[in-house]
């Protein structure tokens, strides 16, 4: 029998007015990889910044026992001495610093006050050829991709000398392929006797490397299935997260009318903002209805958020040219405000870098993109402001238990409910989502799903961009493959399928 390197006992969690951990338990067997999955707030993102001391010994109730010992954590420091490594979903490196740099920060090699670079270097180099990184040590990370990125986390990780990794949706991020490469390198650290811990909302994923499934809903552990015993499939998966099957993961649009053209773009060319020479948008031609849900497929780099965002009133690039149509009209959008006032909005796929105010209340966050809904004669009401905010809280089925509350405080589902109301509330014709589900969890996707449905239902245009083939072909009426900043494709739902987009990426990639 495999020895027991983690247990977790009777872990509880409480905040200001909410209990987010209700006698939590979890064992993690030695040389394994371990899930731990449910929905957005379930706590498990909590359980682990217990674990690695990012919430100290004496701010929790229950007992942490690794490798047979009672441990008490103050700080992450104390968990890293034991070997227990966490890496978050925001990656924690510096841009203009280099791989080698980054991997030793705060693990500095040589003596106080003068670092041994030959030795940095030479041990980065070491455990980034582990981790199958072939770009130099001395390589800026701003200069490498974020599937790459993540691999630098991986290697820092294991020159602490990691014997428990903690990864907390280590491919929200990644494309297909490099979420494949990222996944097949915890099978090979497994034999290599390493034991992961993995947090995901992507259950094919989960069925692809896990030993063991731990599932948490409302704070509390519900059960724990084994490969080869209990049923890995992602709908017995869900049934346990969400508490109930979920008979069809993208609900069905009924009696939707799809009308005239509401935007349509020709011919738009769109140069890098630094590189100026750098073409990321080529000659791209796209449009869109009222009542239709169009979605932009493509691999990471493909330039979809580069489009979109250069036609969200010029957010992103420079040397843009081509055509704009909004319901036949040709306009100019020369900024973010343009776009609003034309009916026109964008849903960031970075929703806390650039999409809310995390250190803002709810209802601010709600009422962002139209002040003037919630003004008199220039000056916010508060009474409507608020109003507003339960509203669309009521709306949106968003769990908060107020909109006093600050966004940053929220799960990432809530959040990004609260973002799609913020752009609800400005009452677009034409609404842009880029990633609108990313690092959610499938009751939240639903919810979303159905919130889409519902503003084509009302005669808006949807323009979705996805990196999950699933999702798109799901939801989407009409579908653009985009490659290296071109379109490569337009589907119809009909003829759409995975391999489909995929051809049309290859066939494009090959110049044909």
């Amino acid at each position: 029998m495999a020895k027991i390197l983690l247990e977790m006992k009777n872990i509880t969690k409480t905040f200001p007015g909410v209990k987010a951990l209700d006698n939590v338990n979890l064992q993690v067997e030695e040389g394994e990889i371990h899930a731990l999955v449910g929905e957005n707030g379930a706590g498990k993102s909590t359980l682990m910044n217990v674990l690695s001391g990012v919430y100290p010994h004496g701010t929790y109730e229950g007992d942490i026992i690794y490798n047979g010992e009672v441990c008490n954590f103050h700080d992450i420091k104390d968990s890293e001495a034991k070997g227990i490594v966490i890496i978050h979903q925001e990656l924690a490196l510096i841009p203009y610093m280099t791989i080698g740099e980054n991997m030793f920060l705060g693990n500095e090699r040589g003596k106080k006050f003068a670092i041994n670079w030959d030795q940095t270097y030479g041990m980065a180099e070491k455990y980034t050829k582990q981790v199958g990184l072939p770009d130099s040590t001395r390589t800026l990370i701003k200069d490498i991709g974020v599937g790459k990125q993540q691999l630098v986390e991986i290697a820092k990780a294991l020159a602490k000398n990691a014997k428990l990794l903690i990864l907390d949706e280590p491919t929200s991020s990644l494309n297909e392929s490099d979420s494949k490469a990222l996944l097949d390198l915890m099978l090979k650290l497994k034999s290599e006797g390493l034991t992961c811990i993995i947090i995901t909302h992507k259950l094919n994923e989960v069925a692809y490397v896990a030993d063991k499934i731990t599932v948490i809903r409302d704070g509390s552990t519900i059960e724990t299935l084994v490969k080869g015993v209990d049923d890995f499939s992602e709908d017995r998966i869900i049934k346990g997260m969400v508490g109930r099957e979920i008979a069809d993961r993208f609900p069905k649009r009924h009696g939707v009318k799809i009308g005239d053209v509401n935007m349509e773009v020709k011919n738009w060319t769109v140069y890098h903002p630094l590189y100026s020479e750098r073409k990321v948008v080529d000659n791209v031609s796209i449009k869109v209805r009222k009542g239709e849900v169009v979605g932009i497929s493509g691999l990471m780099g493909a330039g979809r958020t580069e489009l979109a965002m250069s036609i969200f009133g010029k957010s992103y690039g420079t040397g843009i040219s081509g055509t704009l149509l909004l319901n036949g009209k040709e306009v100019n959008l020369k900024s973010a405000r343009d776009a609003i006032e034309h009916k026109l909005a964008y849903v960031t796929e970075d929703r806390k870098g650039d999409g809310l105010i995390l250190s803002n209340p709810i209802k601010i966050n709600t009422t962002l993109a139209n002040l003037k809904g919630v003004s008199n004669n220039g000056i916010i009401d508060p009474d409507k402001e608020y109003a507003v905010a339960v509203e669309y809280k009521e709306k949106l089925k968003t769990k908060c238990p107020s909109v006093e509350q600050n966004v940053g405080n929220l799960s990432g589902g809530n959040q990004q409910k609260v973002l799609l109301a913020k752009w609800m509330f400005a009452d677009p014709d034409v609404l842009i989502l880029d990633e609108p589900t990313r690092g959610i969890d499938v009751g939240a996707k639903y919810e979303i799903y159905c919130i889409i449905n519902d503003l084509v239902a009302a005669g808006k245009s949807v323009i979705m961009i996805s990196s999950e083939l699933p999702e798109v072909l799901g939801m989407s009426d009409r579908i653009y493959v985009m490659n290296e900043g071109k379109i490569a494709g337009e589907l119809n739902a009909e003829e759409a399928s995975q391999e489909r987009i995929m051809a049309c990426i290859l066939k494009s990639s090959k110049g044909e």
